[in-house]
């Protein structure tokens, strides 16, 4: 005999709880799914926005605090290289980029970094439209940035609220958009790039150049350097790159790749998921046994009947094989529907982060996700079996008298 029409009349029958239990796994299933594809997606997006950062020479202090302030652009109170050690980084023969990294100014909350427009040009493997900067007055935006080229435009002094509204305290030089950088993945997208020695001259420190002098870039002359939080080295070659980070690791200034802090980043994410898979496969299993509890309760409603059709002649393993395929239902729909919410779910909180970081984020299912949704899939499968076996064993006569 064939189970599945008893089981399309029992679903039927129980569209309410079938959904019900359908939903809790679809929710178990959901969390974890998206924890795993949002926690892969975030170590992909930030090793793509530090990857054209090789090496970073800064002030000594937090190796963090430099990261997420350089990389990330996010506000942090750091140590400047004094002026000394900044020509010596700057003027580094065996670095084919040495790109000094300033901050300070903001417009309508877009950060405004001052950098070289060799490291523009690097960072962005080129212009979407327009061109770099070539005089103190102009800017280029990023890919993400609202401002067309030909916009112009007066920064405000600091970061945040208070550089919004009344408040602000703008600065008198208006800068024009000249170009605007391809998407480079990182939150750069969401910044307007300008000359290092704006940031120097608007704030009325000495530009490296003589007094008068619209020059930008280097070389610079020694005794007029201001400092800066962070310079970015791009080293002529991988031994170079070692050689680097050694040499400028002294007293004065630390020297690290990027990748490093990312790894213990890393590491800590790493123990954060191992500790919610452990609470998510918890509460997955929690809820097909709770799911199974209601299905047993469910299916002793329907004894009467299962004993009718073994008195007409159906047997043990076709009342086993109905109420095995029923719960089976449940698991395969929910698990389902829990791999197919869980990556709409990665996708919303990847594209909130993204609207709040610039870094862009790509969720996707792999053999993590597909090894949960697996393991959730068997061991419903198995433990199924433990309202169809009671089923299996009670008495037709047991049964009628229900």
């Amino acid at each position: 005999m064939n189970p599945l029409p008893v089981v399309r009349a029992t679903i039927r029958a129980n569209r309410l709880s079938f959904f019900l239990f359908l939903t809790l796994i679809a929710a178990a299933v959901a969390l974890g799914v998206a924890l795993t594809a949002q926690e892969r997606a975030l170590r992909r997006g930030a090793a793509r926005a530090v990857d054209k950062f090789d090496l970073i020479v800064a002030a000594p202090g937090s190796q963090t605090d430099i990261v997420l302030s350089t990389i990330f652009l996010q506000p942090s109170a750091i140590e400047l290289i004094p002026g000394p050690s900044l020509a010596r980084i700057l003027a580094e023969p065996k670095a084919t980029i040495a790109a000094p990294i300033a901050f300070g100014d903001s417009f309508q909350g877009i950060p405004v970094v001052g950098t070289s427009a060799r490291f523009v040009s690097h960072l962005a493997d080129g212009m979407a439209e327009g061109r770099a900067f070539a005089t103190r007055s102009e800017a280029v935006v990023g890919a993400a940035v609202d401002l067309p080229v030909g916009h112009r435009f007066r920064p405000t002094h600091g970061h945040g609220p208070a550089t919004v509204g009344d408040s602000a305290h703008e600065h008198g030089w208006e800068l024009s958009v000249v170009g605007r950088m391809k998407p480079t993945a990182s939150p750069w997208d969401r910044a307007i790039v300008v000359p290092v020695e704006y940031n120097w001259e608007v704030h009325g420190l000495p530009t490296g150049h003589p007094k008068g002098s619209e020059a930008i870039g280097g070389p610079y002359d020694p005794a007029l350097l201001p400092g800066v939080p962070a310079v970015v080295l791009k080293p002529e070659s991988f031994a170079a790159a070692y050689g680097l980070r050694n040499a400028y690791r002294t007293t004065e200034s630390t020297a690290f790749f990027p990748a490093e802090v990312l790894i213990q980043l890393y590491g800590v994410m790493g123990d954060v998921r191992q500790v919610m898979s452990y609470l998510t496969t918890a509460t997955q299993i929690l809820v097909i046994l709770a799911i199974i509890a209601g299905v047993v309760a469910l299916m002793d409603l329907y004894q009467r009947q299962f004993a009718v059709l073994r008195a007409i002649g159906a047997s043990r393993f076709f009342i086993l094989a109905t109420i095995w395929c029923y719960l089976g239902a449940i698991v395969v729909s929910g698990t389902v529907a829990g791999l197919i919410t869980g990556v709409g779910l990665a996708y919303v909180v990847s594209s909130f982060l993204a609207q709040e970081t610039g870094i862009v984020f790509v969720p996707q299912v792999g053999g993590p996700e597909l090894a949960l949704a697996g393991t959730v899939l068997g061991l419903g499968c198995v433990l199924a079996l433990i309202p169809a076996v009671a089923q299996f064993r009670k008495p037709v006569v047991q049964g009628l008298k229900a």
